[in-house]
C-alpha cells in the first residue's frame, strides 16, 4: 500500500515516514503545497496524510480541488491547528479522519487501518477474493485456509492487485504502486514480471482458484477462474 504524506516539519515528516516503511508500507513525501499538488495528480495513493497548514498554501485547497476533479482519495488530515472550523471543513471536503499533532504512532497506524478497512475491505479486517484470504495486519495470504509462502513484493503485488480486482492495471501503474513513485525512472520492467511469474506459480501450486491475467501491450488482471 502506497501512502503520501503531506508535511513541511522535517523532523515529524521523516519519523512518520519511518514509522510507516516499518510498517511496510511504500512511502513518498512532499514537503510543501507546490510539490503536493504535482503529485497528487500524477501519480495514485492508497492513503493520504495532509498537513493543511503548509508554507506555500493550505491544504484544505488541495482537498477542494481533488473533490472537483472527483478524485476520491483516502485522506487523513494531521494538522497542529485542532479548530472545530478546520475540522468540518476538511471532513465536508472529502477527509476520512482528522488528527491533531501531537499524535502517538501507534494512534496514526490504527487510523491508517480503519480507513483502509472502510473503503478497500468493505470493513473487514480482511481481504477475500476467491479461495484467497489476505490478512493485512499479518501479511499473511490463505489459499483454502491453508497459509502460502510469499516474498515481500510478491504479497505486495497480490494485495495491490486484489483491492482492484477485475481491473485493468497497467505495469508502470502497478510499478509505482508496490515500488514507489521513482520506479518511473527504470529502464524496463523485467523487475516485475520476475515477482509476477513466482507470484502465479506459488498461487497455481496452493490451488488458488484466481489468475493474473496478462494483457499484452497494457498490463494485467486479477481474475477469477
Amino acid at each position: 500500500m502506497k501512502i503520501l504524506v503531506i508535511e513541511d516539519n522535517a523532523d515529524l515528516r521523516d519519523i512518520i515516514v519511518r514509522s510507516l516503511e516499518k510498517e511496510r508500507y511504500v512511502v513518498e513525501t512532499a514537503p510543501d503545497y507546490a510539490t503536493a499538488h504535482t503529485k497528487l495528480f500524477i501519480y495514485e495513493y492508497d492513503c493520504i496524510l495532509l498537513d493543511i497548514m503548509l508554507p506555500d498554501g493550505n491544504g484544505l485547497n488541495l482537498m477542494r480541488e481533488l473533490a472537483e476533479r472527483g478524485k476520491r482519495k483516502n485522506v487523513i488530515i494531521i494538522s497542529a491547528k485542532d479548530s472545530i472550523d478546520d475540522k468540518v471543513a476538511g471532513l465536508e471536503l472529502g477527509a476520512d479522519d482528522y488528527l491533531a499533532k501531537p499524535f502517538h504512532l501507534a494512534e496514526l497506524h490504527a487510523r491508517i487501518r480503519s480507513v483502509m478497512r472502510r473503503h478497500t475491505q468493505n470493513g473487514e479486517n480482511n481481504i477475500k477474493f476467491g479461495n484467497v484470504t489476505i490478512h493485512p495486519d499479518t501479511f499473511k495470504v490463505e489459499v483454502n485456509g491453508q497459509d502460502i509462502d510469499l516474498g515481500r513484493k510478491e504479497y505486495e503485488i497480490l494485495h495491490y492487485l486484489v483491492n482492484r480486482a477485475n481491473r485493468l492495471i497497467e505495469k508502470q501503474t502497478l510499478a509505482e504502486g508496490v515500488w514507489g513513485d521513482d520506479i518511473d525512472q527504470a529502464d524496463n520492467f523485467d523487475f516485475i514480471y520476475a515477482q509476477i511469474k513466482n507470484l502465479r506459480k506459488k498461487l497455481k501450486t496452493a490451488g488458488a482458484d484466481i489468475e493474473i491475467k496478462t494483457i499484452y501491450g497494457f498490463g494485467y488482471k486479477l481474475i477469477k477462474v
